[in-house]
């Protein structure tokens, strides 16, 4: 997998580190728990998104693109990195904002992630829950076009072929610091959305041989299968993309939705749990829309003994711990 093909900007922190969680081993009672820290990838305090825009960014600079288009829920973590990518290269962004999240208070349009995405100059436009939200910007796409602009779609959370090859790089970064450390992995667990990051890890580590299994907590999708059938989706047009011979089998695509609870950024008591165990016990923050499910999901599995205690098991963090901000009223009532 040679991804120096691919058009790519070089501004993400790499390698995250990987790194050991012995307090929350210790305290769940095995198995082997590490953690990848990508929410220490630079752009806007870091996160997933940013592995994802090096090799968007990449295309619409090939392009010749002056406006990047995209969409998010208001505190959408993309949006953020979308936005400072944008200023890094001298390009426009407009975020149109899915208000998917229900019950919030006037402050959660105003703080953490929206509060980044104006201070890097991002227009940002609100838009209804239900929304057809691709639909939007392809209207918003066509407008810019109109008026003379070069704009460059990306779509909600980078997830298309182009974005899913930061995380086919994250897989081979992974291979790497365990193979250096002489460590057997044998599963990475992380927070699955709109399923360019799972699919990007799948399409690496099975391209690689790795036989590593990927575990992706669903963070809005209620049905597992239909994640599991977009993740394929979506990692099997990318190993295409790739070349890789054979393809994806469906049965190495694995997601969870019994953690989801009320819905997307609706945290459940496990997110709660999740965010203050991490923080006491690792002093590592996580955020309350995708890495505290996932977080949720792999210390249930892990106490109901689905994992085997001689394994070791890698949690992908997808950063976004700015939300938190947006969420503090748990934390200070």
């Amino acid at each position: 997998m040679h991804l120096a093909r691919f058009p790519r900007q070089h501004f993400a922190h790499l390698p995250t580190p990987l790194e050991p969680m012995p307090n929350l081993t210790k305290l769940l009672g095995g198995p082997t728990l590490y953690i990848k820290r990508d929410d220490c990838t630079g752009l806007a305090t870091g996160g997933n998104k940013t592995r994802k825009l090096e090799f968007l960014i990449g295309d619409a600079v090939a392009n010749g693109a002056d406006t990047l288009v995209t969409t998010g829920a208001v505190q959408s973590n993309h949006v953020r990195q979308t936005a400072a990518a944008a200023c890094r290269f001298g390009l426009a962004c407009e975020a149109l904002l899915d208000r998917r999240v229900p019950d919030r208070d006037a402050r959660y349009e105003t703080t953490g992630n929206v509060l980044f995405g104006r201070m890097f100059g991002a227009t940002l436009d609100y838009l209804p829950a239900g929304t057809d939200m691709d639909a939007a910007c392809a209207e918003r796409v066509e407008a810019i076009r109109s008026r003379g602009g070069k704009p460059y779609y990306i779509p909600g959370g980078g997830s298309n072929t182009i974005g899913a090859l930061g995380y086919v790089n994250a897989a081979l970064e992974l291979l790497q610091q365990a193979n250096d450390q002489s460590l057997r992995i044998d599963y990475v667990v992380h927070g699955t959305g709109s399923a360019g990051t799972q699919s990007g890890l799948v399409a690496g580590l099975e391209g690689a041989n790795s036989g590593i299994d990927v575990l992706g907590m669903c963070v809005r999708q209620k049905d597992a299968k239909l994640q599991e059938a977009a993740v394929h989706r979506l990692a099997s047009a990318t190993a295409e993309k790739l070349g890789v011979k054979g393809g994806i089998d469906a049965g190495r695509v694995m997601a969870n939705a019994d953690y989801v609870g009320d819905g997307y950024g609706l945290p459940t008591e496990g997110t709660i749990e999740a965010i203050d165990l991490l923080a006491r016990h690792e002093g590592i923050l996580l955020d309350p829309v995708y890495s505290a499910k996932g977080m949720a999901g792999l210390i249930d599995q892990v106490r109901k003994g689905h994992f085997s205690k001689t394994d070791n098991i890698v949690f992908l963090h997808t950063g976004g711990a700015l939300a938190l901000f947006a969420y503090e009223e748990r934390w200070t009532r």
